[in-house]
């Protein structure tokens, strides 16, 4: 059995319990504000590909978690975090923000902008797929990609090789990609008294 189906046994059967405890936390979903400011990195990815930041959605409810979209989600997540080597806009490109597309290395955004488009090949809708900035323990600034679903809102991050609901991770979130326009930011309400220690 490879390690990756394994990992996506192993992913289902955790799945239930996961969602199980979020929703019974009560915060299962972000709780999202008002339109806030688009990160710049996002604005000049936007510029190169405007297509992908004209894409509208009237749909509300998230797309219904089934055992082939987990498997989606942890496939695609594990693919992009083992076959991208990390390596900061700065080093690689000599600027601060530079959000594209990773050929074979990149950095936060990239590892997501990959991850989204893979969900988007696979049938995913784009409302579903939120770009997240999140503040780290230690303060310093990251992205991941948001998944909403119908049992919760669940969080691909390169630096984790496990797929956790939101309000199980260790960071402080701060604003996403809009669900109603993929080139509209809004704050997100984070209000939990304290982040996940795990």
């Amino acid at each position: 059995m490879t390690t990756i189906r394994k990992l996506i046994i192993a992913a289902g059967m955790a799945l239930g319990a996961m969602s199980t405890q979020a929703m019974a936390q009560g915060i299962s979903h972000m709780k999202t504000g008002s339109v806030t400011s688009q990160p710049i990195g996002h604005a000049m990815f936007c510029q190169q590909h405007p297509r992908e930041c004209r894409v509208r959605s009237r749909t509300k409810a998230a797309p219904k978690l089934t055992r082939k979209r987990w498997a989606d989600l942890v496939k695609v997540n594990n693919h992009a975090n083992f076959s991208v080597e990390p390596v900061t806009d700065q080093d690689a490109y000599g600027v601060e923000e530079h959000w594209t597309y990773p050929r074979s290395f990149g950095d936060c955004e990239d590892y997501v902008l990959l991850k989204r488009y893979m969900l988007l090949q696979r049938g995913w809708p784009a409302s579903s797929l939120l770009i997240t900035v999140v503040k780290q323990p230690n303060g310093d600034g990251h992205a991941v990609l948001t998944v909403r679903t119908s049992k919760a809102d669940y969080v691909l991050d390169n630096l984790e090789t496990k797929i956790k609901p939101w309000n199980k991770t260790r960071y402080r979130f701060l604003k996403r990609q809009s669900t109603r326009h993929t080139g509209k930011w809004t704050s997100i309400s984070d209000t939990r008294s304290q982040v996940a220690s795990y």
